[in-house]
């Protein structure tokens, strides 16, 4: 039986499991090839599950603590008003491309999130991924090495990172933005693979990711604001059929004797009911206070609280991000570090009974940094907190006689993220196990490094699949 030389690892931002592996699995004949050779299954997100950390969580195998990375924004200091984006620059731990490149082996990245600007040039190849400010500007460079740029362009025009202004009521723009860069990045990814030296391939497209936020109503009946029949009730569908054409070619492309395939997510997706104000339901509480009397729907922000008064706040996204204002840490700090534990506590036991807008408990659920991180670098918020099990986001809005709002305050978003994404994996010297479900995507990287034949650093947080 043939050996593995290669590893390919496409990776779809988002991809929902029950989707891909379940309901549309017959509709998709590239994929159910895949599974019916292999492995899959549902792939635990990291904690929160959200594109940036979680590309790196798995591409790294280190936790979002340990990575010091817990968004897309982060604190950058202990100061209020500091926030630094979560580029390449805050990345500080090794990748699978890093690892491979101190081993003199070579490998192509396309599109993985973190990977913008380029600080540590690997040995191989790699564009980078939607945080790059633009593709046109002959300033930014997107591509390693610089010259691969232009074999781009002349290859598919304009190549596109992320469909910038997505969240938009202009549906029929955004579905063909959608298609026109998942078609543009596999084009890409194809003349890479048959054109340059590689042992492993690590691509992500964000189409999936797009298509969700974008389509989830017009899809999901039990959506508030589903209409029956819509325009789009197919979209997402007819996208998975698409992409799974995408990749049918792209396994054409492939030695596939020599190269074990990988299709993962970083995510899942589900309908997303609503959003609990956040910072609202803190001021409802006592804990958050703004020197003047606050506006009708104001958007919050940090140079408006008294914080001679207040005790807690919260960032809004996916997932909340709840900080206490620590005495001895933040510059006029309120809760006495001895009260902190039992602060901190009484705060848990409230969000956690938070009832939803008919009354019924949301279901929400808290986490400490400390206690599940392997470490807790940089500025870590002191509760990680999960709305009604993603069902519902965080809010940063405040002014509102209540906590619940149907509307997203960062524009049209009909899904969440879920905490299982997806695996398959699949070489003839694997035995095919079928559906496994249970492992995290930790284990990737020291999966990948295993069939190539390479050593796995001692520290990193996943195990080879068995």
């Amino acid at each position: 039986m043939s050996s593995i030389e290669k590893v390919a690892v496409i990776g779809l931002d988002c991809a929902e499991p029950s989707l891909v592996l379940g309901k549309w699995a017959e509709h998709l004949p590239n994929i159910r090839r895949l599974m019916e050779a292999g492995t899959y299954g549902e792939l635990t997100s990291s904690m929160p599950p959200i594109t940036v950390p979680a590309w790196s969580c798995m591409a790294s195998s280190k936790d979002p603590g340990t990575l010091g990375i817990y968004g897309f924004r982060n604190r950058a200091d202990h100061s209020y008003d500091k926030l630094s984006i979560a580029t390449s620059l805050a990345v500080k731990e090794p990748r699978l491309w890093d690892l491979l490149t101190a081993q003199g082996r070579s490998s192509i990245v396309v599109g993985s999130p973190g990977t913008f600007p380029i600080v540590r040039p690997i040995n191989g190849c790699m564009i980078t991924s939607f945080l790059t400010p633009a593709t046109t500007d002959p300033k930014i460079a997107w591509t390693h090495p610089p010259t691969l740029r232009r074999e781009i362009n002349d290859l598919v025009g304009e190549y596109m990172v992320d469909v910038k202004g997505f969240r938009t009521d202009d549906k029929k723009w955004l579905l063909e933005q959608i298609y026109e860069m998942t078609r543009k990045r596999f084009k890409v990814v194809r003349h890479l693979i048959q054109t340059k030296q590689w042992d492993l391939l690590w691509m992500v497209e964000m189409g999936t990711d797009r298509i969700h936020h974008g389509f989830w109503a017009n899809m999901e009946p039990s959506h508030h604001r589903h209409v029956p029949g819509n325009e789009f009730e197919n979209a997402i569908f007819d996208y998975y059929k698409y992409l799974d054409g995408e990749i049918g070619e792209t396994l054409d492309a492939l030695e596939l004797e020599k190269t074990a395939i990988w299709i993962v997510s970083d995510h899942g997706a589900k309908c997303m009911v609503g959003g609990l104000m956040f910072n609202q339901w803190l001021i409802n509480e006592g804990h958050l206070h703004f020197t003047d009397p606050v506006d009708p729907q104001q958007r919050f922000s940090v140079k408006d609280v008294d914080w001679s008064k207040t005790t807690a706040w919260g960032e809004g996204g996916y997932y909340g991000r709840l900080f206490i204002n620590k005495e001895g840490r933040e510059p006029n700090g309120q809760v006495q570090p001895e009260d902190y534990d039992a602060f901190r506590d009484a705060l848990i036991a409230k969000i956690e009974a938070i009832e939803d807008h008919e009354g019924k408990p949301m279901g929400n659920k808290c986490y400490k940094p400390e206690e599940i991180y392997d470490r807790v670098n940089n500025v870590a918020p002191d509760l990680v907190v999960i709305f009604g099990d993603l069902r519902w986001r965080s809010v940063g809005t405040v002014g509102s006689d209540s906590v619940y709002t149907f509307e997203n305050d960062t524009g049209p978003d009909d899904a969440n993220h879920a905490q299982q994404g997806m695996y398959l994996c699949t070489h003839p010297s694997i035995p095919a196990k079928g559906r496994v479900d249970g492992p995290t995507l930790y284990d990737v990287a020291p999966s990948i490094l295993t069939q190539l034949g390479l050593p796995i650093p001692a520290d990193m947080r996943g195990a080879p699949l068995g």
